[in-house]
């Protein structure tokens, strides 16, 4: 009983964001602690680039090794600033400590997936520290603290083209304009991930509730209004979920509205698919239109992680279509009990 309810006190927590700080809210001297302990996990992460390509790309390596000392020389320009303005004593606040704050992939997941993978993550990582600090000059009124913050996103700014820089060199294809792949990304961000999501929530987690009603009570009108239900509840549930998620300032995900109602509509899209061929009288063709409609979304889903999410379309296929067969499958024979 006490593990089930400090699981469940977890799980809660982290939908909620209990015992989380927003952005907002947090002051001068936790913006610094945050500001240091980011620049610390950075350093890391640029050393681990550096030792994977020691023996490849050397010169990679070097640029790595330089971002990091450079992030190194902004923590310590950091630590004298809150030594001045508050003492010895840091706060103890990370990125995870705070709401809607962007996070890093483990550097033991990165290494591997080569020098392109590297200069990719390491761009990214440089604008979302850039614009961490942009809002959080704006949030302070000491003049030396926000004189720091602003040096410090325009540094970051600078580690952009040195990212790039540890590429170029190596790369074997040409390189896209910069613009093209921060239009591309933001993309991604704001519509694709939070859609794919919704879609794979709706067309999925609704195949219980309809086919089981619609196998105990073989009454299509009775079927349609709870696939119309599930479809509508499901798709406003997700939309305000992602809306809540953060408010994409820091993380570059982009406006909340926009990525909740992309979750939300492609929900409820995922759900009313198989639950409107309900709306014909007849209860045998109404199921065998609404089985041919959930494989085609089943594809869709697998075709979209492909496309756009660079997941092998095979084990796309296999985990989406294993997965909504299952619930399928748990839903006809709930129904049938």
């Amino acid at each position: 009983m006490g593990l089930s309810t400090h699981l469940a006190t977890i799980m809660l927590s982290r939908f909620f964001n209990f015992g989380k700080k927003r952005f907002s809210e947090l002051n001068t001297q936790e913006i610094l602690a945050l500001a240091i302990s980011s620049e610390e996990d950075d350093a890391r992460i640029y050393e681990s680039y550096a030792n994977s390509l020691r023996t490849d790309f050397p010169e990679s390596a070097k640029i790595f090794d330089e971002m990091a000392s450079e992030e190194h020389e902004h923590r310590r320009w950091l630590i004298d600033m809150h030594r001045e303005k508050f003492g010895e004593t840091i706060p103890l606040i990370r990125r995870e400590h705070v709401s809607g704050f962007y996070t890093r992939a483990p550097d033991w997941l990165s290494a591997p997936r080569g020098v392109e993978y590297m200069r990719d993550q390491s761009t990214e990582m440089e604008a979302q520290s850039r614009r961490f600090y942009i809002a959080a000059a704006k949030r302070t009124e000491d003049a030396s603290v926000r004189k720091l913050l602003g040096d410090l996103a325009a540094a970051e700014a600078e580690h952009i083209h040195s990212a790039n820089h540890a590429v170029d060199v190596h790369a074997t294809e040409e390189i896209k304009e910069d613009e093209a792949k921060t239009e591309q990304r933001q993309f991604l961000l704001t519509y694709i991930q939070p859609g794919l999501a919704g879609l794979m929530d709706g067309s999925v987690s609704t195949l219980a509730p309809i086919f089981a009603t619609a196998f105990a009570t073989q009454n299509t009108h009775t079927t349609f209004l709870v696939g119309l239900a599930a479809s509508v509840g499901a798709g406003i549930s997700m939309g305000f979920t992602e809306a809540a998620s953060d408010d994409g300032e820091l993380t570059g995900r982009g406006s909340p509205i926009k990525r909740g109602l992309a979750s939300g509509i492609m929900t409820t899209v995922g759900g009313l698919g198989h639950a409107l061929p309900y709306l014909i009288t007849d209860f045998w063709t109404a199921t065998v239109i609404a089985f041919i409609v959930v494989v085609i979304e089943l594809w869709a889903i697998a075709w979209i992680q492909n496309r756009y999410m660079q997941t092998p379309f095979l084990r796309a296929a296999l985990q989406v279509v294993l997965g909504g067969a299952l619930v399928l499958g748990a839903g006809v024979l709930i129904g049938n009990v």
